[in-house]
């Protein structure tokens, strides 16, 4: 098989490259680095089944040869980085996945679309079921991520109904590993970043909204399983285990044996209070849930976090 990964330079898109790789796919990886890394693929970039192009998928692209899959990961994901590149991430939400589906369309692929937690945006549900709309605000400063997500969404199963292209839906909640970046923002390597440097933790508000943390070997385990399923629906992908910031904050401290304060903000606008996944359609469907539980998935993530530090990297 065949398989392109656009964003495969990213955190999970790299975990993708990888696993696709492993199970004998011919990979094409598609990025722009505009926040993936050419380290993220030194483990497999000499593979003789992987291929790299540097583009900008909100931009056409011919991929000559067969596709027998399409997985459309390209997207700043993180706070940080979507609030540095608003226009770009509405783009790549919205022209990306026309390109996407334009190609799964064409080579007669499964496509497989990366959507996320965010289209419930602060949830007045929970934990979040996929039958949730959500309460999203459009013109508020997350809105450019929550929205190009909300219409990916709406145009893959708009593809779906008109072309019949065999599309599915994944929608990711938090999720961590090996490859992050430091400095994407996100409160899991904002956390090890500052007890790894004796630094204050930084709490938004009180501390008490709640996240779900899912380590990227179970996340991509669902993904691929997703992929080869005939369901066209969004399915949640996360771990249920739910923890306040505060509480995470103070785990972090004790699995690190860092001294570091913690050390409250304001909270940012429109930061959801709860966030939760309901992984029951997931349970039936896939067969799957969480394998990692979250001092083992942390314990490796710090080493990776310690490693680049210690390396200046």
């Amino acid at each position: 098989m065949r398989t392109l990964i656009t964003g495969g330079a990213g955190f999970i898109g790299s975990h993708l490259c990888e696993r696709f790789l492993a199970e004998g796919h011919e990979v094409v990886c598609v990025d722009n680095f505009i926040t993936g890394s050419i380290p993220n693929l030194d483990p497999f970039r000499d593979h003789p089944r992987f291929k790299f192009i540097g583009h900008d998928i909100s931009n056409p692209l011919k991929i000559p040869g067969p596709i027998d899959n399409v997985l459309h990961f390209a997207s700043p994901a993180s706070p940080v980085d979507y609030l540095n590149y608003p226009i770009q991430t509405l783009k790549v939400g919205a022209m990306g996945t026309h390109v996407t589906l334009g190609i799964a369309k064409e080579k007669k692929a499964r496509y497989l679309l990366a959507s996320t937690s965010e289209c419930y945006g602060d949830p007045l549900e929970h934990p979040q079921r996929e039958e949730y709309w959500g309460n999203v605000n459009p013109i508020g400063v997350r809105g450019c991520y929550d929205e190009a997500k909300r219409f990916a969404e709406a145009m893959t199963m708009a593809y779906h109904r008109t072309h019949g292209v065999n599309t599915h839906i994944v929608r990711i909640f938090n999720t961590y590993g090996e490859r992050m970046r430091l400095d994407d923002g996100r409160v899991l390597p904002n956390f090890m970043g500052q007890a790894l440097r004796g630094e204050p933790l930084t709490v938004y508000g009180d501390g008490s909204q709640t996240r779900s943390f899912c380590y990227v070997s179970d996340l991509v385990e669902g993904i691929f399983r997703l992929l080869f399923t005939d369901y066209h629906l969004p399915v949640n992908l996360g771990n249920p285990a739910e923890i306040t910031i505060l509480q995470f904050a103070e785990e972090i401290l004790r699995l690190s044996g860092s001294k570091s304060r913690i050390e409250f903000r304001p909270l940012p606008a429109d930061d959801p209070k709860v966030r939760q996944p309901d992984i029951t359609r997931a349970r039936t469907l896939l067969n799957w849930e969480p394998r990692v539980g979250r001092e083992e998935g942390l314990k490796r993530t710090m080493a990776y976090f310690r490693n680049k530090i210690s390396s200046g990297s």
